[in-house]
């Protein structure tokens, strides 16, 4: 019986993943696609195509995608991926690969060997401190299979104990643990009640997620990560936070109260195998509504903002005011701007006039919140579940509508194809936060005298902060935009004994600029397309 093209490449992919991890690496790839006669060029854009994601590996998946284009290309067909999908719909035939016929018919003679899933180097808690003694000056390809795993292998052996010993995470964010580097690319969700952002997760998902609630009142009440699951379930955030395959135990220090107010729901739908969906609480309006959160909504917000891969700020127009609380929320994506993205809801329901003024009303609001003259990218829609675009009010704005609503859902779909290169931009960000760090903390425990008056000094120290900090930049030649809040650092720092930081040794800092300098570009290069 003949095999189908998916069973065929299914026993290529055996047999080409010479360490039978699952993931074949790019020396694997190049010695199998040899066999094709195809010059190195085109088998560089075949790598670039079917490796989307930039992992530095392919999967099973993307190995079928390889074999599809080097057939498409075989047959002299220009690769693109509006082609791939083009001919895949018509039917793309194997490729013709030297010496294959005779390893296929080889294997279907043995037992069928199934396709190993590989499971990465876990790690968990604190590293011993024997670990900062002994640090490895590189990295390597032995154990590594992709540029997440070399990512976990730098922090845990070289960042996380550095971390740990000076308290990073009190003043930046918690410490990282595994599931935070594999985690699936993920969505952020803010604004103020009824701007329409469970309706706008229903309108993505076309369809309701367990424990969805729809009204013109504040209906969201809780912090809801919606993901991928087979069966529809909901489940409270004390029991999402101690299981160490998700990506939330870090929500721990923000205690019960906010824990009460967390859950996740999972159900089936086609964008969550790609991203998972975070819905928020409306940002209040009231001082007095504000002040009875029993947790630190802000800090919430910051911890989502930083481990997401963009954040859409919905607004309506009827709801453009910027409120105190809304401000204070803004004010916590600082250092994730790049991943900002307006979204102008409900735009069907003003006239053509009315909306140019709601724009225009809209970037005054915001211009006075950002603090950067960089725009941020606005989509303009509305984005409702199951009712067509209002045609009455604006008919010649439908069409915006529609593009506009094309181009936030295209935008979205590609989220995982950078998702890998977003673990690299937002862990460089929190090397390079963790040396100006123990710069400074080595830098203010130096003004400790070695044997009475700490207590006075360390007043005197807090006191004169930004002088301190001024040094540092100046000493080190670093950009004052690097620097943390003063303020917040202050507020922080005030509740820990300086002395109980261990004075600056040199070779922390050299093992934090090798990793920035050294060994994550070298992890890069190892693990790009291997034709280039």
């Amino acid at each position: 019986m003949e095999m189908s093209p998916a069973a065929v490449y299914d026993k290529w992919f055996v047999f080409a993943d010479k360490d039978n991890d699952g993931r074949l690496s790019g020396p694997d790839a190049v010695q199998f696609f040899e066999r094709s006669g195809l010059p190195r060029d085109i088998l560089a854009k075949v790598w670039a195509l079917a490796d989307r994601r930039k992992d530095g590996y392919l999967n099973c998946q993307a190995f079928h995608k390889a074999m599809q284009l080097i057939s498409m290309a075989q047959k002299g067909i220009e690769l693109s991926h509006g082609n791939h999908e083009r001919e895949l719909s018509n039917g793309i035939p194997m490729p013709q690969l030297d010496g294959m016929a005779e390893v296929t018919a080889s294997i279907s003679a043995q037992p069928a060997k199934s396709v190993s899933s590989y499971e990465p180097a876990q790690y968990q808690g604190t590293p011993e401190k024997s670990s900062r003694k002994k640090q490895q000056p590189h990295i390597s390809t032995n154990t590594l299979t992709s540029v997440v795993d070399g990512l976990k292998k730098i922090y845990f052996e070289k960042i996380r104990p550095l971390e740990d010993v000076y308290k990073f995470g009190h003043f930046y964010s918690p410490l990282l643990n595994a599931s935070d580097f594999e985690a699936k690319p993920s969505v952020l969700l803010l604004g103020q009640y009824s701007t329409g952002k469970t309706t706008f997760i229903k309108h993505l998902l076309e369809r309701d997620y367990p424990g969805c609630h729809i009204g013109p009142e504040p209906t969201t009440d809780r912090f809801v990560v919606v993901m991928s699951g087979h069966e529809e379930r909901r489940t409270p955030g004390n029991t999402i936070v101690v299981q160490p395959d998700k990506p939330y135990q870090g929500l721990s220090i923000f205690g019960h109260g906010f824990l009460s107010r967390f859950e996740s729901a999972e159900c089936s739908a086609r964008l969550l195998d790609e991203i998972t969906l975070v819905d928020t609480p409306g940002v209040l309006s009231g001082e007095k509504q504000r002040i009875e959160r029993s947790y630190d909504f802000i800090g919430v917000c910051g911890w989502f903002a930083s481990r997401c891969d963009l954040i859409l700020l919905l607004f309506d127009p009827y709801k453009l005011d910027i409120s105190d609380e809304f401000k204070q929320v803004i004010s916590s994506l600082k250092g994730h701007d790049d991943k900002v993205r307006v979204v102008l809801n409900k735009a069907d329901q003003v006239g053509q006039q009315q909306l140019m003024r709601v724009y225009g009303a809209l970037m005054w609001s915001l211009g006075k919140v950002f603090k950067s003259p960089e725009v941020c990218r606005v989509y303009i829609g509305s984005f409702n579940a199951g009712r067509s675009i209002n045609e009455e009010n604006n008919p010649h704005g439908v069409e915006l509508f529609r593009k506009e609503q094309e181009d936030l859902l295209h935008d979205l779909l590609e989220i995982p194809q950078r998702s890998c290169d977003r673990k690299v931009n937002e862990f460089v960000k929190r090397v390079r936060a963790a040396k100006i760090h123990i710069l400074l903390m080595g830098h203010l425990r130096k003004q400790l005298p070695n044997v009475f008056g700490k207590g006075r000094a360390q007043d005197k120290v807090l006191a004169h902060l930004p002088e301190h900090f001024n040094a540092v930049r100046m000493e080190h030649h670093l950009p004052a935009g690097d620097f943390p809040d003063v303020n917040r650092f202050r507020e922080i720092l005030q509740t820990f004994d300086l002395a109980s930081f261990p004075k600056l040794d040199k070779k922390m800092i050299k093992t934090v600029e090798d990793a920035l300098a050294i060994d994550i570009p070298d992890l890069i290069k190892m693990f790009h397309n291997p034709y280039e």
